[in-house]
């Protein structure tokens, strides 16, 4: 198959998965459920957190994070007190526990309080740093600001760090919801400062495997080197929207069983 061939065929998968159908089954229908530009970054960013394991069992404790949240992320976070730690009583989802929601609480309202918002921090940080073609150093000063009060060391984890290595999948893909243009009514777009371009992959064991198979990741472990090698490819085919390709490698993987 030739590269123009190999191309098209990555473009009608995305044109096949980049519909509203996929939004359902998926966590993106959290911040979805909303349609104020704040309540939907909060909202994203909390089900982005829990989103690894089963995705029934993410679409539930999401859920149950925003009825636990009155339905209203954004204000429920600006007006937290000590006294609302018990609406996170008897909340598991895997290792991330009320303690954890508690710390993110806190830590959300900081960064909403000091910068605006999620958007803010990290587009002021990027576009100090001179804009470049990653985002990683970005994401690393939001896992720094976000953990620079007194926390639970146990609490670190849930944020990704790509300085020490990570391949940051969630964060990466919440970014893709926040960033990518709502054109197709998969994604959100409700971020100005930040294109496309310069998105990375949310690289997960799915499109991993997919992109081993394809020849477009040579790498075996899944790190923020192989993150950079799998961009560097997609860019080739889409300079300017390269994560569109989530689609397609997410559900050549997930959903076709390629």
């Amino acid at each position: 198959m030739s590269r123009s061939d190999f191309k098209d065929f990555l473009d009608e998968k995305v044109l096949q998965f980049e519909t509203p159908d996929f939004i359902p089954l998926d966590p993106i229908s959290i911040p979805h459920m909303f349609t104020e530009k704040r309540d939907i970054e909060i909202a994203g960013f909390l089900a982005a957190t829990i989103a690894w394991g089963k995705r029934p069992m993410i679409l539930k404790n999401a859920h149950s994070l925003m009825e636990r949240m009155d339905h209203e992320p954004y204000d429920f976070i600006i007006n937290f007190e000590e006294s609302d730690t018990a609406a996170f009583k008897g909340f598991v989802h895997r290792t991330f526990k009320p303690e954890d929601v508690v710390c993110f609480m806190k830590a959300l309202k900081r960064i909403i309080t000091e910068y605006g918002s999620i958007e803010s921090l990290i587009s002021s940080h990027w576009i100090a740093s001179g804009k470049p073609n990653s985002l990683k150093d970005s994401l690393s000063n939001f896992h720094n600001v976000f953990f620079d009060q007194p926390h639970a060391p146990r609490s670190r984890k849930h944020v990704a760090n790509p300085a020490k290595g990570s391949a940051a999948k969630r964060l990466n893909m919440y970014l893709r919801w926040m960033v990518r243009s709502s054109e197709k009514g998969v994604d959100l777009g409700v971020w100005d400062e930040i294109p496309s371009s310069k998105l990375s992959i949310p690289l997960d064991v799915h499109t991993s495997n997919v992109g081993r198979q394809l020849g477009l990741l040579k790498r075996k472990q899944n790190d923020w080197k192989a993150v950079s090698e799998y961009d560097e490819e997609l860019r080739k085919m889409d300079p300017a929207d390269p994560v569109k390709y989530d689609f397609a490698l997410f559900g050549l993987g997930a959903i076709e069983g390629f």
